[in-house]
């Protein structure tokens, strides 16, 4: 897999949105190869055991994301070669983010309609992948959960940071999604995807608005192939 197909698994794959967030090459064959692996069988993933206080706190978590329904921030992505990039994401639930990166990359990330679309303008290329094969569909839900139909495979609260990982539980193989938060008040802080070749992908949020009015066509889907 090419540099630009590697940094994009991990956006979508796992962040990258999955993703998720992520330099590129043509990306398709590698990324129905990918989906391919993801969606074969696999081993139920192993939880970890959580304490009272862990669970306290993943249900703080679960109010706070799901009191937000549409959001705007700058971010700064460090890919898994340790390229720093730059852009706004934007997100409302359910189902829609952009991300937009600012010049020169030339990378354009969009979900909705149940895909998340990736477009390359210097090569004139775009990728589709169905949104429930991306840990990003955990973020775009309706009703995030932590629970069901994921499993939380880490747990950290140290530093005034609090991280939890989680997987789905029917396919781990599409990826990891890895959530940080200030712990007072509760905020996301940023979120990583490390896709099913062990590639990490980290997006930092910077000032986060909430609740805000977000423009009629911000979500529209790029051209996609016939």
């Amino acid at each position: 897999m090419t540099s630009r197909s590697g940094k994009f698994s991990a956006l979508c794959l796992a962040l990258s949105v999955g993703g998720g967030v992520s330099a590129l090459a043509p990306v398709v064959p590698a990324m129905a190869q990918e989906a391919a692996q993801a969606a074969s069988p696999a081993d139920a993933p192993q939880g970890i055991t959580l304490s009272a206080s862990d669970k306290v706190w993943l249900g703080k978590i679960e109010k706070v994301l799901n009191s937000v329904t549409t959001f705007q921030a700058h971010m700064q992505q460090l890919d898994a070669d340790g390229k720093r990039t730059t852009g706004v994401v934007l997100m409302q639930r359910p189902g829609q983010m952009r991300l937009a990166y600012d010049p020169p990359t030339p990378l354009l990330l969009v979900a909705n309609q149940g895909k998340v679309v990736f477009r390359d303008n210097q090569l004139d290329q775009t990728t589709v992948i169905p949104m429930e094969r991306t840990p990003l569909g955990l973020l775009l839900r309706q009703h995030v959960s932590l629970a069901n139909d994921v499993t939380i495979t880490g747990f950290q609260h140290e530093g005034g940071l609090v991280q939890v990982t989680v997987v789905r539980t029917s396919s781990p193989g599409d990826g990891s999604l890895t959530l940080v938060f200030y712990d007072n008040p509760l905020a996301l802080r940023s979120w990583s995807v490390v896709d099913a070749q062990g590639r990490e992908t980290r997006v930092t949020l910077f000032d986060v608005k909430s609740g805000i009015s977000i423009p009629a066509g911000t979500f529209t889907l790029p051209a996609q192939p016939e």
